[in-house]
């Protein structure tokens, strides 16, 4: 893994990394360079949507990548949506958090039709954002999934287990700042972890930057076609 301890108590990271990063761009930037020297080029670099993506864009661009989006969704607990019990990424099964659902009283089962809503919105991101395109061929191939942010972790989680079954040669999962219980649980999931950045004091992954804009599906499908302009004019 590509992180060990700091001299600083709270916070894991590989080095020095100035915190708040000041956007995802910046942010995506500081991933690159931790990327560049591990013979990735050429890997298929896939964004978790929405913030996945304009970091994204600084590694595929520093890599000579090609950047895909690898579209995931949350799966919330019914009687309070943003309290995440699992997740679902395109290709893959459902990933629940299991003590969470024992804490919770509920069963695999009970949550199907949360879990047929989320495969709808899946698909419709997917046409959105890729408008007919695949996902770029993994097996026996270098891929990064890449985000903005590591919290819980289930989305990072349910898409690094949906790309393992696609045999990639090397699964790399890049993030800018995560939780470092999040980070811990999630090592064993990945070839190579790069995380420069893990506090334990971690309260939402936009604490870690000045600006942490929400973006809409436009905005997604204007990092894409960037990234594709930018891989055809050199």
């Amino acid at each position: 893994m590509s992180w060990n301890r700091s001299a600083r108590d709270d916070v894991q990271q590989t080095e020095s990394v100035r915190l708040p990063y000041t956007d995802r761009a910046e942010a995506g930037r500081v991933l690159a360079e931790r990327l560049a020297p591990m013979g990735l080029e050429g890997a298929a670099v896939l964004a978790l949507p929405r913030g996945g993506v304009p970091v994204g864009h600084e590694i595929a661009r520093r890599l000579g990548s090609p950047l895909e989006v690898l579209v995931t969704r949350k799966i919330g607990y019914p009687p309070q949506p943003e309290l995440g019990v699992g997740a679902i990424a395109e290709g893959g099964s459902p990933v629940f958090d299991a003590g969470l659902l024992r804490r919770l009283g509920l069963r695999e089962g009970d949550l199907e039709a949360t879990v047929a809503a989320e495969r709808a919105e899946l698909g419709r991101r997917v046409e959105a954002y890729r408008r007919g395109r695949p996902l770029p061929e993994t097996a026996g191939r270098p891929v990064i999934v890449v985000d903005d942010g590591l919290a819980t972790g289930g989305t990072a989680r349910a898409a690094v287990r949906a790309l393992r079954e696609r045999g990639p040669s090397r699964l790399v999962l890049a993030v800018p700042v995560g939780a470092a219980e999040t980070v811990h649980g999630l090592e064993a999931e990945v070839d190579d972890m790069v995380v420069p950045a893990a506090p334990w004091e971690f309260r939402a992954v936009g604490q870690w930057y000045r600006d942490f804009e929400q973006l809409t599906d436009d905005d997604v499908i204007a990092w894409l076609d960037r990234a594709a302009r930018d891989r055809e004019t050199g």
